[in-house]
């Protein structure tokens, strides 16, 4: 595959520089973007398909110094959660259409008119068509392509309805809250709900990958980013409810989709907040989890200490989120 950076396919595109291999960074063009839900009325939370976690204190952080030095993964500190609930799925295309068919929400990769899309999901015409950055060069920025045209035109979301709706970026997470009446949950909540009760382990399982053998989630299997074998079953997004959940019940928290968090990057330890206004561009966000992508070659961030972080307005094809609320 080229490594040489191809030309934009349409004015409205730009090239990043990216700094991660994971997800690149979207140079968006746009001003700032602001709410339409000023003056909304926020409807009454659903806690269907939510946890109620107790909280408690535990031991935050990479465990076995397997983290890259620049995602600031240590030192393990112990750090304490008040109560709250957790989504126990990521939000579908199915939540996430409900959303915008009662608000006309539209999300900011179809208003920039493209996002990014994993290559070999790709016909070959788009594949031509479309420019990938230099240091990434298996994502193409895809015309048209967003939430419910996941691999641009001709694609839909019919027959992925429990998928992981994709393509959000976090100004587009928060608008979902906004009307949820949830927000997102901040890193301390996210990784005490991932470890399910397993303080200092590697995974929401325990410490073995594949113990006896057995997938316990969806991340890339073969050679980056040439193959994948599909020995998990998924080469793209896996439904929601895949794999086992861990021991608090709650599905798919390393692996399928990155799942943004409430806080900035360098806020590590930041309390909750209930944010519900759009943020300036380029402020970065922390993601958690992993995504079908992550590879142990080039991108061991499924476990759960892993963090990395992406601007408010970039959306890719392995993006999505979670919701939580206060507990009691």
């Amino acid at each position: 595959m080229s490594q040489e950076c191809c030309k934009p396919a349409s004015k409205n595109i730009t090239i990043p520089n990216s700094n991660d291999c994971c997800i690149p960074k979207n140079e968006r063009n746009s001003n700032q973007m602001k709410s339409v839900f000023d003056s909304a009325t926020i409807s009454k939370a659903n806690l269907e398909n939510m946890i109620y976690l107790e909280g408690g204190s535990y031991s935050m952080g990479d465990h076995f110094n397997e983290g890259f030095q620049k995602d600031s993964e240590g030192p393990v500190t112990v750090v304490t959660v008040e109560p709250f609930y957790i989504d126990t799925f990521a939000v579908t295309n199915a939540q996430f259409q409900k959303f915008v068919e009662e608000t006309g929400y539209i999300t900011e990769s179809e208003k920039y008119g493209w996002s990014y899309v994993f290559h070999l999901l790709l016909p070959e015409k788009l594949k031509r068509n479309s420019p990938a950055p230099s240091q990434t060069p298996w994502w193409l920025a895809v015309e048209k392509a967003c939430w419910h045209m996941p691999e641009g035109p001709g694609s839909s979301t019919i027959g992925r309805e429990n998928h992981p709706v994709i393509h959000i970026s976090w100004n587009d997470a928060i608008a979902y809250c906004k009307w949820s009446g949830k927000r997102l949950p901040t890193e301390i909540e996210w990784e005490f709900a991932a470890r399910g009760g397993l303080d200092g382990n590697r995974y929401p399982w325990g410490d073995e990958l594949t113990p006896n053998g057995i997938h316990k989630c969806n991340i890339w299997q073969g050679t980056f980013p040439i193959k994948n074998s599909k020995a998990d079953g998924y080469i793209s997004t896996a439904p929601v409810d895949s794999f086992e959940a861990n021991n608090y019940g709650i599905y798919n928290l390393a692996g399928n989709v990155w799942e943004w968090c409430q806080n900035d990057f360098h806020e590590k330890f930041a309390p909750p907040k209930q944010s519900l206004q759009f943020e300036p561009p380029h402020i970065f966000k922390t993601m958690r989890g992993g995504s079908y992508l992550c590879h142990d070659s080039y991108c061991n961030r499924y476990r759960v200490s892993a963090r990395t972080s992406n601007t408010v307005e970039s959306a890719t094809g392995n993006i999505g989120f979670r919701c939580v609320m206060n507990g009691v």
